[in-house]
């Protein structure tokens, strides 16, 4: 569905059954998130048929800086997203038109920020994130591109993207973020490839920016063209009329940013223990945190289509397709989830070896795989878990899951899996995070639900 009117964005909200509705909301997300993974998995792929460890090395050391932009952009995106649903949910249209506005300067302002900071100090970053003299030259190549050039192009895609899924054009959003990973796929061999300009990971972090800048425009165009009936208005007039929900959207978008800024911290830190092994390790380790992302990208899908749908049935009292939705949501996610375990365990190596010839990339990423991808069912319903408590403004509950998933343990437990277990110790520390995550996650929602019937038992006047 297309929305044409305000009152298609109601049917889907409101009076569409929880399947289809859900369907809707959560296919074309779901669909995004996995083009923007073969997007992602296409810079890796197509680096690593150069059969040069350092080239695909460099990639690895660059993602914690990408992933920092990610955590921007969910800043803005996923606080102001969840701000717009309950607004709309509630009929305050205005200000959800003032929450968008609001998130898009946000955003925009603090990716041209970050940017300017990384450029400036690009050189003990990279050190810290792993870079060594072999692949330092290489990294940050493609670290000018992807992060300098393409920073504030890659943030507004995936906040703009929020923000118009928000709204229910799930569809939209979909399509836009599918638009900048097909032309990825297409240019990475152009950039990358000896054949054609052979420019390496410099090339594929050029193919990178170059396709985050047209997703983004596109989502401008839409804006502009959908403007008589979009809830998502980008008016700089309309900042004035929206400093009220700084504190609003800042809260709600921290946790999921916070998240995202401590898995810089935890890559970097895991990075930092297997560059003092190989190079060759380096490289598997990049290839295995690409895989990895399949189920984390779907579940990502999951609670971002979910998250409309939640936050808007949440401020309009509707708990009972509130709770329909999520359940439904977290089955597709745990069985995506399930289904990767058995692939990842049964065929590592070969799924390794798609990425790169080099046999001992190959034998350590086949190892690596193995031991993270038992983190695969925790994570898929902590995600969701965490969603919902963002689409109902449960900041402390938000907050502590997501610090809890990356943040106070991976750095300590780095430390005594690896002089305990070595290398491939350090590959058991995301499952153990995930697993103390969910947990929390679960003690917060039975306390919600006892809260709920509590307060649906007392007597009203």
């Amino acid at each position: 569905m297309v929305l044409k009117t305000s009152s298609d964005r109601t049917i889907i909200f409101e009076s569409m059954p929880v399947r289809k509705a859900v369907g809707m909301q959560v296919v074309p997300a779901i669909v995004s998130q996995m083009i923007a993974l073969i997007y992602n998995l296409a810079d890796t792929y197509f680096v690593g048929m150069l059969n040069q460890p350092h080239q695909t090395a460099a990639i690895t050391v660059v993602y914690p800086a990408f992933v920092m932009l990610t955590a921007i952009s969910n800043l803005f995106g996923v606080g102001g997203a969840s701000a717009l649903a309950r607004s709309l949910g509630t009929r305050r249209t205005e200000d959800a038109k003032n929450i968008a506005s609001l998130s898009f300067w946000g955003g925009l302002c603090s990716s041209i920020v970050f940017s300017t900071l990384f450029f400036l100090l690009a050189g003990p970053i990279l050190t810290l994130c792993g870079a060594t003299p072999e692949i330092y030259d290489t990294a940050f190549g493609y670290a000018l591109w992807v992060v300098v050039a393409g920073g504030p192009p890659t943030i507004l895609n995936t906040l703009l993207a929020n923000l118009v899924r928000a709204q229910g054009s799930a569809a939209a959003a979909a399509a836009g973020v599918s638009m900048g990973g097909i032309l990825n796929i297409l240019l990475d061999p152009l950039f990358v490839l000896p054949q054609f300009l052979g420019l390496g990971a410099v090339g594929a972090g050029m193919a990178t920016a170059l396709s985050n800048l047209a997703a983004a425009i596109f989502f401008l165009l839409y804006i502009f063209f959908q403007r008589s009936h979009s809830a998502v208005n980008i008016n700089p007039a309309r900042l004035r009329r929206s400093f009220g929900y700084i504190k609003t959207v800042l809260l709600i978008g921290f946790p999921s940013a916070l998240q995202y800024a401590l898995t810089v911290v935890a890559v970097a830190a895991q990075s930092r223990f297997v560059s003092q092994y190989t190079t060759e390790a380096m490289a598997a380790l990049g290839i295995v945190k690409k895989l990895d992302q399949l189920p984390l990208y779907f579940s990502i899908g999951v609670s971002n289509g979910l998250l409309p749908l939640l936050a808007y049935n949440y401020s309009s009292g509707n708990q009972r397709r509130r709770k329909d939705a999520f359940r439904l949501g977290c089955g597709i996610s745990l069985a995506f989830s399930a289904l990767c375990l058995i692939l990842y365990e049964f065929f590592a190596a070969p799924i390794s070896g798609l990425f790169i010839s080099d046999p001992e990339t190959i034998r350590l990423s086949a190892g690596f795989l193995r031991r993270m991808v038992t983190a695969m069912p925790m994570m898929s319903v902590c995600y969701p878990m965490i969603i919902q408590f963002q689409a109902m403004g449960k900041f402390k509950e938000s907050l502590v899951c997501s610090v809890l998933r990356k943040g106070v343990l991976d750095i300590p437990l780095l430390f005594l899996m690896n002089a305990s277990l070595g290398l491939f110790g350090c590959m058991w520390v995301q499952p153990i995070v995930d697993s103390v995550s969910l947990a929390a996650a679960c003690v917060f929602c039975r306390k919600l639900k006892r809260a709920e019937k509590a307060e649906s038992a007392s007597p009203t006047c």
